[in-house]
């Protein structure tokens, strides 16, 4: 245990460091939600007016959206950052070292989880500045910024995942083109269920990103209802586990194949 939290130390510091050298990454990639926020906010804003939408303004249910929306945009292409690894021949010495494999894992999931916190924090206040308002209070938006990072992780760990198995940049960037929009409204992110055809309501009852929305929302609500926010969170938090388990094990199965 202490092997494995120590190389979970060192690793993660290793990212965050070679982050904190770019900090114009994370300033870059916050630019998209902003637009969602504003643009979305202002572009269906009348929406929230239909009948069985639920009585909030729209920028109140769009935020959570956006939150869980950058978080699943962000997370997609973690497997980039582990196809430069493997180019570079990083991974293939790390993997010579006495380093725990899933102290590797563990790194990129902290770290992921951190940018994911702070941009999904920054996106909170950015919506306060326009006018939202969190009922849940402090809690609720502690469960809004620990689904997006779960979502996060689930999506980063396939990622990675997908590159330690195919080790292809084109497979990596057409597989998340394909699933980024479907798993993002083919949810709850901008559209109440109530207000969706049968089949979509089907689909998104199914999503992970919908059971991050449900599970944050459900929490963000004026009466907080605690039962169905950790209904949907339990199922995305087993997911998480899942995920990561797989990445180690495709550390592993990448490390035999060399």
């Amino acid at each position: 245990m202490t092997a494995l939290v120590t190389g979970t130390w060192w690793m993660t510091h290793r990212r965050l460091a070679a982050l904190l050298r770019n900090p114009a990454v994370l300033a870059m990639t916050l630019m998209q939600p902003m637009i969602w926020l504003f643009l979305f906010g202002e572009l269906f804003g009348k929406v929230a007016e239909l009948p069985g939408f639920g009585g909030r303004s729209y920028l109140d249910y769009i935020v959570p959206g956006v939150v869980i929306m950058n978080a699943v945009s962000l997370n997609s292409f973690a497997g980039m950052a582990t196809m430069d690894e493997i180019e570079r021949g990083t991974l293939d010495r790390f993997l010579v070292t006495p380093v725990r494999r899933s102290a590797l894992v563990n790194a990129g999931v902290i770290e992921q989880a951190l940018s994911t916190a702070f941009q999904s924090l920054v996106i909170i206040l950015l919506g306060l500045a326009a006018g939202a308002d969190y009922p849940g209070g402090l809690t609720g938006l502690a469960v809004l910024v620990a689904a997006a990072v779960l979502i996060g992780v689930v999506l980063a760990a396939l990622s990675n995942t997908l590159a330690l198995l195919v080790r292809d940049r084109n497979t990596i960037i057409g597989l998340n083109v394909m699933l980024l929009l479907p798993l993002t409204f083919l949810s709850s992110a901008f559209m109440a269920k109530d207000l969706m055809p049968s089949w979509i309501r089907h689909v998104a009852t199914a999503n992970p990103v919908s059971w991050a929305l449900d599970s944050a929302r459900a929490a963000l609500s004026d009466d907080p209802d605690w039962g169905s926010a950790a209904a949907h969170g339990s199922p995305l938090l087993a997911l998480t586990m899942v995920t990561v388990a797989l990445a180690t094990h495709s550390v592993r199965s990448y490390q035999k194949s060399r």
